[in-house]
């Protein structure tokens, strides 16, 4: 084993950009990429080109297609996958005694699954970790300053886990909360297609911060329910998620939400955006885990109507408004 050398697994915009966080101060990084035409492309570039071109890898950062010997000889592992592509890899995972770190977010629609259980499930509770936060790929490629999320189930696997990332612009904050982390960060991606649905239709400011402002309230119900903490979700992985996902120009889940109010349908957006837009999955599911928990969740509901093409965008507003009056709580 390399002693701190850490292997990524997941050469899209969040993988690469986590792989040159890791590599600035001279770490030995292994990024996987899916085909071998792709790591050889990026190997030779020493860029990301489809994704976050004209910004160059650090010198000790290495791109693959054979994950194998990288995953025994790295001190820690990096999941950088959309959530679904994580099930496939992470059984192979199970015997590897280092921390796997999942800096990925969203729900199982079929099994309920948060992402914090499925680590659990597959790894245990002694080497799992969750990175989450507001955190767009580009600025961290960029070495724009980032403050983010470790959770792990101790605080000294949380700060183990950390302790990979020293770049002096990257800044963790750890915590020992997973689900209100992996739900924060499953939940924000819902409410940043509402919050896209209501740009795109010209809404206005006021509309954007009420979203966001009812959005959080019903993000933090249903994690609590879970057994999350209220102080997680009006944290980076909570509040400050949502704020950039719901507002930042470069979040895929707000631009679906404007190419829906565009009037595109579902595959053309989808399409559109041309990345894995983690809410879409996360919708179902919120909406089958806050039934089954018995919790009141009318923006998810309105989002998941809208993508299974039950409801146009204006009508989807239209429901919001047309809920009686009650108490903000």
């Amino acid at each position: 084993m390399k002693q701190n050398s850490v292997c990524v697994l997941g050469a899209g915009s969040w993988g690469t950009a986590l792989a040159m966080v890791l590599a600035r101060q001279g770490r030995d990084v292994t990024l996987i990429a899916r085909t071998p035409e792709t790591a050889e492309r990026m190997q030779q570039s020493r860029e990301n080109s489809h994704y976050l071109p004209n910004i160059r890898f650090p010198d000790s950062l290495t791109v693959s297609s054979n994950h194998s010997p990288a995953l025994q000889q790295a001190s820690a592992i990096i999941l950088a996958l959309p959530c679904s592509a994580t099930l496939e890899i992470l059984p192979s995972l199970s015997d590897l005694n280092k921390p796997i770190i999942a800096a990925c977010k969203g729900l199982n629609p079929q099994t309920l699954e948060r992402m914090d259980e499925t680590l659990l499930h597959h790894i245990g509770a002694e080497n799992s970790a969750l990175l989450s936060g507001p955190s767009f790929a580009l600025e961290v490629a960029q070495g724009m300053p980032t403050a983010i999320t470790m959770a792990a189930s101790s605080e000294h696997l949380a700060r183990h886990a950390a302790s990979f990332f020293d770049d002096p612009a990257f800044r963790i904050y750890t915590s020992t909360d997973m689900t209100g982390v992996a739900m924060g960060g499953a939940l924000k991606n819902i409410i940043a297609i509402a919050a896209g649905v209501t740009e795109g239709l010209n809404l206005g400011h006021n509309t954007s911060a009420a979203l966001i402002t009812r959005g959080i309230s019903e993000i933090s119900r249903l994690a609590v329910a879970c057994g999350g903490k209220p102080e997680t979700l009006s944290g980076l992985s909570g509040l400050g998620d949502l704020v950039l996902t719901c507002t930042g120009s470069l979040s895929r889940n707000r631009k679906m939400g404007i190419a829906l109010a565009s009037g595109m349908d579902v595959n053309a957006a989808r399409a559109h955006v041309g990345q894995v837009v983690e809410g879409e999955r996360s919708a179902l599911a919120a909406c089958r885990l806050s039934e089954k928990m018995g919790i009141d969740m009318p923006i998810s509901q309105g989002v998941q109507a809208l993508l299974s093409g039950k409801i146009s965008p204006q009508e989807a507003v239209h429901t919001l408004l047309s809920r009686p009056e009650k108490n903000e709580s």
